[in-house]
């Protein structure tokens, strides 16, 4: 016969070695309050953990597209060769061939502002040299190619402003509000998570309470049909009772070592539902096992539904969740109905030119000089506008843009009644709860007082084992009934919080998003 240890009851006896063993001595054992499995669960539950990434990952992108108003710096450097080949002309002239090189610079900066402003800032210098025909000697008739050389150097900025398509709303501005949104909905998210999480662990560690008490029950239940079986044993040899009757006892007997063996691995299960929701590593936790300290009560509560109603239409994250969906259809929106208009562009160009005087030998340096004293300005402005003919893509993006939105609204209203749906439907269930609770209760007492008055009976010959082990077996059904009653109430209670959005401040958890 093998010994299984049943945290909370003791070492018990029993005969079959399917259930979780241990040979030599009892496995090791935690002691945990409610308020440790939550604080464990925040810790290290892996849906909080992967859930809490998302606004890490919502900012990120956030910032990324901020990147669009980066400015880009450019620069480039080169060199280009012209060569052209020797010509004959009219009157028997032979035109030499030229040689043309020229060495550039330029580097620019270009960007945008969240005006939709783009602007570009541009600065090139060029140095040409060479030879190349500049007419004929008088002398000797002859035509003359001479070297050359001369250098331009400007700098300028050029910026365009749209009036209308592009001006309120673009695409970057666009891409910027929604990702604001998505990361508030990512925290909502984050917020909804840690809810939900806390209400799991509430609810499988009231179901793990459930579970140890019902082991109690169960053994209890053995305990009196084993009596009954040594009683009527008893009675059995001294000729009081058939042997028939000894063998209902037995019967009974066995029939509640069943039970306790079903409840037994019942609470081993719901002991690794429970280690699920508060670890990250389940193989540390699984040779451990669970004792709550906790215990099976049920506080009355005054429950006002507006004041729930309230609570969950102002509070649910995923509720909040669905008016950031309407309001990012509503960007959308404003960005189609902006991208309707034709383009109206005011643009100017500044700068300056500066020009190398010979000798050669410091046109170069005289173009950047020259640059320097700022004397020879340029300057462009005017407008531009662009009109499509049809906009057929516009035009149908803005219809789609609307119609997201209405049925954003309508999703949103779906939500709201669903809520109130729910917080009405969690009301009425912990109402009735309640009372059932009440009536398990005092089944519970009257069938314990009718069992022991039933014994008495069966002690002085005034009643029967089959009259003693049925009510033996309502004993044991109404314990049950009366912890389950308690079991279902108190997670009634949670999915109140949880779908009026109280679960955090009902169970003292302080939640900052950072």
């Amino acid at each position: 016969m093998k010994r299984y240890w049943l945290p909370g009851l003791g070492v018990l006896a029993l005969t079959l070695g399917t259930l979780r063993a241990a040979e030599s001595q009892p496995p090791p054992t935690r002691s945990l309050s409610l308020q440790d499995c939550l604080q464990i669960a925040l810790q290290h539950n892996l849906n909080v953990q992967i859930t809490r990434y998302n606004p890490m990952l919502a900012l990120y992108t956030l910032r990324g597209d901020y990147g669009a108003y980066d400015p880009s710096l450019t620069a480039s450097g080169q060199h280009n060769r012209s060569v052209s080949g020797t010509q004959l002309v009219a009157g028997g002239f032979t035109v030499p061939g030229a040689t043309v090189d020229a060495n550039s610079l330029s580097s620019g900066l270009r960007g945008a502002l969240p005006s939709g402003l783009t602007y570009s800032l541009a600065a090139s210098t060029t140095d040409s040299y060479g030879r190349s025909f500049i007419g004929i000697d008088p002398k000797t008739g002859q035509p003359i190619a001479n070297p050359f050389e001369n250098s331009v150097a400007s700098v300028a900025i050029t910026a365009t402003q749209p009036l209308l398509k592009n001006f309120w709303i673009d695409t970057p501005r666009l891409n910027i509000r929604l990702a604001k949104l998505q990361l508030k909905s990512t925290e909502l998210a984050l917020k909804l998570q840690i809810m939900q999480t806390a209400a799991s662990v509430e609810q499988a560690y009231y179901d793990l309470v459930y579970t140890r008490e019902n082991l109690t029950v169960q053994a209890k239940a053995l305990e009196l049909a084993q009596a009954l079986v040594a009683e009527n044993r008893r009675r059995v040899e001294v000729g009081a009772m058939a042997p028939l009757d000894e063998q209902q006892a037995e019967a009974q007997a066995e029939t509640a070592r069943a039970g306790l063996i079903a409840a037994t691995n019942t609470y081993f299960l719901q002991e690794n539902v429970l280690k699920g929701l508060l670890s990250d590593h389940f193989s540390e936790w699984q040779p451990i096992a669970l004792l709550p300290t906790g215990t099976l009560e049920a506080p009355r509560q005054f429950l006002d539904l507006q004041e729930s109603w309230y609570r969950g239409l102002s509070q649910r994250p995923d509720f909040l969740q669905a008016k950031l969906t309407v309001q990012q259809a509503g960007l959308q929106l404003k960005f189609a109905k902006n991208q309707l208009f034709p383009e109206l562009d005011i643009f100017g160009t500044y700068g300056f030119n500066g020009y190398g005087i010979p000798p050669a030998s410091e046109e170069f340096a005289n173009a950047l000089y020259n640059l320097q004293t700022l004397n020879s300005p340029q300057a462009t402005y005017g407008g531009r506008i662009t009109i499509p003919l049809s906009n057929i893509a516009a035009r149908n993006a803005y219809k789609s843009s609307k119609a997201s939105q209405a049925q954003a609204l309508l999703q949103l209203k779906q939500m709201e009644q669903n809520v109130m749906i729910a917080i009405d439907n969690d009301i009425k269930q912990i109402r009735a709860n309640y009372q059932q609770v009440q009536a398990t209760r005092a089944a519970r007492e009257y069938n314990e007082a009718a069992l022991a008055a039933e014994q008495k009976k069966l002690e002085n010959g005034k009643s029967t084992t089959f009259i003693v082990l049925t009510m033996q077996n309502t004993l044991t059904i109404s314990r049950g009934s009366e912890i389950q009653a308690l079991d279902t109430y108190n997670k009634s209670l949670s999915q109140l919080s949880l779908d009026e959005a109280s679960t955090l401040e009902r169970l003292g958890i302080d939640l900052e998003v950072k």
